[in-house]
């Protein structure tokens, strides 16, 4: 069945229901390669698909025009996942046209040369297709430097590339067909990929008015099409303007259960306060993406581990180092953990949350078993976090 989001607009891209990992990031649902054909005098494909999904892609256009009829391809994003079927594509295309952004027409080139025509685009350029006109945002950085969105102004659509997106796979193909929390899913994507870009995307929403866009559709290269896009550009608005709850996340590793008990009795203290919502993680037992979900707008993170080998825990390392590359700012972060015979661990904790510019408080390194005096030690911990937090001392 075909799908249409307005008149001569149709999503013909890809179903991924096995994907589980997306550079490092769990997708347990799944996810999609959005590709869109445009169909007026002259025709248009934005976007292919995933090499091996390239023929799902094709069948999907073939129900609708001739694939060899297309006049123009436009490549908003030159990742695989949108860029890996391009050169299959094109020898279907036979006589299409290449239009991308100035750095997406230099990386097309560098790769394939001049074996098809391209043209590089800047951001205001327009391409008529007979009643419909495209037009070209670049918007570099979201989330590589090639990156642009294409509007079909007649339609007020916007083909957002990565920005909007989800990694979920389904039968459904617009927002108001889903009956879970999508925006939840939309979370997710933004914390795992587009976090650092915050900036950016705050440059990009202040600029709408004077790009003149206005779309009644989003549709990203990932996920569920958004026919109520007021929903996820006041999402990204917040979650780009770093706007946090008076919420706490604990994140630890434990060796033989002392840290452990120590991140229960930080949660028991922080509960003990009120007024703070506490999300609490086992970091070998939940997924990086999931935790850093919550980390998006939570005001703290607690980050606990054993001492191991002067050190951290590899799987405390691991989770660190991931959240680093994603640029976490304007949050208090406090690192805790227990030791044998000799500690390092918190030391290691502290000094790559200074590292990452956060607001560090002292941590607690105690050495195991917790005596009474310890574990008040670690509940009135909890109770001095919640209290800044939520703005006290």
């Amino acid at each position: 069945m075909k799908t249409e989001l307005k008149p001569g607009i149709y999503w013909v891209g890809a179903i991924d229901w096995d994907l589980r990992d997306f550079h490092g990031y769990i997708t347990p649902k799944g996810t999609t390669y959005n590709a869109y054909l445009i169909v007026d005098e002259k025709i248009a494909l934005v976007d292919t698909v995933k090499e091996q999904f390239k023929d799902e892609l094709l069948d999907r256009v073939s129900e609708i025009v001739d694939p060899a009829k297309i006049d123009y391809l436009i490549v908003n994003h030159l990742e695989r996942d949108h860029f890996g079927s391009f050169s299959g594509v094109m020898e279907v295309l036979k006589n299409a046209q290449v239009y991308a952004g100035e750095r997406g027409r230099n990386g097309i080139r560098d790769i394939y040369g001049d074996r098809w025509t391209i043209n590089g685009v800047k951001t205001g350029s327009t391409l008529k297709l007979g009643k419909k006109t495209l037009r070209f945002i670049e918007t570099p950085m979201l989330h590589w430097p090639d990156s642009m969105m294409t509007y079909v102004e007649e339609d007020k659509v916007l083909i957002s590339s990565d920005a909007f997106g989800q990694h979920v796979a389904s039968s459904e193909r617009f927002d108001h067909e889903a009956g879970w929390d999508l925006l939840d899913d939309a979370k997710t994507y933004y914390a795992n990929i587009l976090m650092p870009f915050g900036n950016l995307i705050q440059g990009l929403l202040a600029k709408v008015p004077e790009l003149k866009l206005a779309p009644e559709v989003i549709a990203p290269d990932h996920g569920l099409i958004w026919t109520n896009p007021g929903i996820i550009i006041d999402a990204y608005n917040r979650w780009s303007r770093l706007e946090t709850k008076p919420k706490v996340v604990i994140a630890y590793d434990t060796m033989w259960g002392s840290t452990e008990k120590m991140a229960h009795i930080l949660a028991a203290g922080l509960i003990d306060e009120g007024g703070v919502e506490v999300k609490f993680y086992n970091i070998r037992k939940s997924p990086s993406s999931e935790i850093v979900n919550e980390i998006l707008d939570s005001k703290a993170i607690l980050i606990g581990s054993s001492t191991l080998n002067n050190g951290i825990f590899p799987s405390v390392g691991g989770f660190m180092y991931y959240l680093k590359g994603l640029k976490p700012k304007h949050k208090i972060a406090v690192g805790f953990g227990s030791y044998g015979w000799m500690g390092g661990a918190v030391k290691e904790i502290t000094a790559r949350l200074k590292d990452m510019e956060l607001e560090v408080m002292e941590g607690l390194d105690l050495k195991y078993p917790l005596t009474r005096a310890q574990e008040a030690q670690c509940r009135e911990l909890g109770r001095a976090i919640a209290r800044k937090v939520k703005g006290g001392r």
